[in-house]
């Protein structure tokens, strides 16, 4: 009988993916109907800057503690924090999290995946992440996220996957080369992928199929499930940005912005994603990159690791010039 949470893991870049390529049509769009613009950061609530009225009014301790987490919360250029969330079950659910930090300055991209059942802490009780959607969409989510990884979350990105399905079939399929023989059938989801190794025009369904497949009824697969399905993703969405810039599909903006607000809610403004979908195709995809926030399970949930994670942020995650120190995190014990 298949693993529940192995069903769930399946489901796990793909936001990512129908996000990248939302941002390629965006591109498409702007340029007919609009202009790039980039985003702004999140203004950050700091102490007001110290002045000095006259002679005995400086209280050297506070102004230097100011100065401190001024230094502190000092931004990078260009460097913007993403939330971008899927839904695919149709009750309310996020079953996929991921934070993209998008470093324009140095064109560089970074998705982080959050497990749904890393264990957070909010209202005064423990609960699994993905609960903070359930309670209080994705405002509350974000701020749970951001608490506890220490940085800010700028925008969030909140995708149906119906959406993927609908973009591959609007640009007429794509011809794409699947690495192995797939053979896997799961009767929770009335799930069945069954494909040959080779090359084949994938439509909607059948791409969603092949990029969510993990490993075969036997166990068999890429022997690497979570990397060999990733490079998958990653080599699917090429083909989709790819076949979207084609001029033929360059004349269905229409039909591309009719999915996008379909299926995509985000904060981001049409100008924004045109901007970021620039810097996307810019920096191609050898600099964009993915990996999951580090964690163990124990039942009920993952318990994020403090450390590992603290690196991860400074490394791929931080909007910050300064590192994140320990005392920046809350990751529940």
């Amino acid at each position: 009988m298949p693993n529940p949470r192995s069903r769930r893991r399946e489901r796990n870049n793909m936001p990512l993916i129908v996000i990248l390529a939302v941002l390629t049509v965006a591109v498409i769009y702007a340029g007919v109907h609009s202009f790039f613009q980039a985003p702004e950061q999140r203004a950050e609530d700091l102490p007001p800057a110290q002045t000095v009225d006259g002679p005995g009014e400086e209280d050297p301790q506070e102004d230097a503690a100011a100065e401190a987490l001024r230094s502190h919360r000092e931004r990078k250029p260009d460097f913007y924090t993403i939330l971008v969330s899927g839904v695919d079950d149709g009750n309310g659910g996020s079953d996929t999290n991921i934070l993209l930090a998008v470093d324009a300055a140095t064109g560089y991209a970074y998705g982080v995946s959050i497990p749904r059942d890393s264990k957070a802490f909010f209202n005064g009780k423990n609960h699994k992440i993905n609960a903070a959607y359930n309670t209080g969409g994705m405002e509350l989510l974000a701020e749970v996220v951001s608490h506890q990884l220490g940085i800010p979350v700028d925008y969030t990105v909140l995708v149906d996957l119906r959406g993927f399905e609908a973009l591959v079939n609007a640009i007429g399929g794509v011809e794409f080369y699947i690495p192995i023989d797939m053979d896997y059938d799961d009767p929770y989801q009335d799930l069945s992928i069954h494909f040959t190794k080779g090359t084949r025009l994938l439509y909607g369904e059948d791409a969603l199929k092949v990029v969510r497949f993990r490993h075969n009824n036997d166990g068999t697969g890429y022997g690497s499930e979570d990397v060999g399905r990733m490079t998958t993703q990653q080599n699917f969405l090429k083909a989709v940005a790819k076949k979207t810039l084609t001029p033929a599909n360059v004349t269905k903006v229409n039909e591309f912005v009719k999915i996008f607000h379909q299926y995509v809610e985000t904060d981001l403004t049409i100008n924004n994603l045109a901007w970021l979908g620039a810097q996307f195709i810019t920096m191609g995809p050898d600099r964009i990159d993915f990996c999951t926030l580090p964690g163990e399970w124990k039942s009920p949930y993952i318990y994020v690791d403090p450390e590992e994670t603290l690196a991860l942020v400074n490394q791929f995650l931080n909007p910050y010039v300064e590192d994140r120190l320990p005392e920046d995190l809350n990751i529940p014990d």
